[in-house]
């Protein structure tokens, strides 16, 4: 299936977006992405018009010059997928080769905040004079965000309703394929009665007592990703941890990457088997497979040096062994 015509094109996609969807997956990325390459395959052309997959494709990817690596890897992913789904049904079908993207992964290194960064930073939120953000509220979203490690998204998306005081535990509804449940302690429930306290004084005042979000600004509604991705970075470049401009330095998501070393660390001096906690702390964190977070891992000296030992004796010659 070298040539097909537009409109078909966009019938294929449709099918497999079903398919993919049967299996449970949202696919929600990829679904813009692969709409992207019908709109740009239809581009002025009639849904009959004929297209050559092949040539389209390698066109759609270099549609932007300057694209980061990571994000042409990412496009060429889906479009693999789909075009490897066209090949069950026709073997000839055009399927790009990985090597049209330069990197197929990140090699960014994530900052990982030390405690004493972290009640800083915490410190600062407390501080925060804001057209929306409160102090009350940013600080309860670094807090909850650390002590769990979820991600931003996550944390902002939430809604009271996903909060159980009583079990103790974060519903968190369907991020990266799949939902979860993430329980907490003692401690973080304190903060949340704390929050919830403030958070009703503020929605009566500004009238919306139904208002479902669990983190609201000082208008009453809640609050966006993006916004609150630049609240926090403004926090990090006022203390100093960020350079005024640029986009070097710690961001809001190394929270998460804070939150996974730290518990990582404190198995690690507690003697506990690491790679049997893995599974864990990969459920926990909402990660695919437990791929996504031995990486941790090998994110400080300490862990590093743990995971070249068990390297060295997985495949330590017998005689080697001590």
């Amino acid at each position: 299936m070298s040539a097909l015509t537009s409109g078909r094109l966009g019938k294929e996609i449709t099918a497999f977006l079903v398919f993919k969807r049967a299996l449970g997956h949202s696919y929600r990325r990829g679904e813009a992405t692969l709409r992207s390459l019908e709109r740009f395959a239809r581009d002025g052309r009639g849904a009959r018009s004929r297209i050559d997959l092949q040539t389209t494709i390698r066109a759609w990817l270099l549609r932007s010059p300057g694209r980061k690596p990571v994000t042409l890897a990412n496009d060429l992913g889906a479009v693999r997928q789909f075009c490897l789904y066209l090949r069950r049904g026709d073997p000839a079908t055009f399927v790009p080769p990985v090597t049209l993207a330069p990197q197929t992964e990140s090699h960014y290194v994530p900052y990982v905040f030390s405690p004493e960064e972290i009640r800083r930073l915490i410190k600062a939120a407390e501080q925060h004079q804001g057209r929306n953000f409160w102090p009350g509220m940013l600080r309860m979203l670094l807090i909850a965000t650390y002590c769990t490690g979820l991600r931003l998204g996550e944390a902002v998306r939430l809604q009271q309703s996903d909060l159980d005081q009583g079990r103790r535990v974060l519903h968190i509804r369907e991020s990266k394929g799949r939902s979860r449940d993430v329980p907490f302690q003692t401690d973080l429930a304190e903060q949340f009665s704390r929050y919830l306290r403030e958070r009703t004084e503020l929605l009566r005042a500004c009238g919306r007592e139904d208002e479902p979000a669990l983190f609201v600004g000082l208008n009453g509604r809640r609050v966006t990703v993006n916004a609150t991705s630049c609240a926090i970075t403004r926090l990090l470049r006022r203390l100093g941890m960020k350079s005024q401009a640029g986009r070097c330095g710690p961001r809001p998501y190394d929270l998460r990457h804070a939150f996974a070393v730290h518990r990582l660390t404190a198995w690690y001096r507690d003697g506990v088997d690491l790679h049997a906690r893995l599974p864990w702390l990969s459920a926990y964190m909402g990660h695919i497979n437990v791929l996504g977070t031995e990486v941790y891992l090998h994110a400080t000296p300490e862990l590093l040096e743990f995971a070249s030992d068990r390297f060295a004796a997985r495949f330590a010659q017998p005689g080697e062994r001590s």
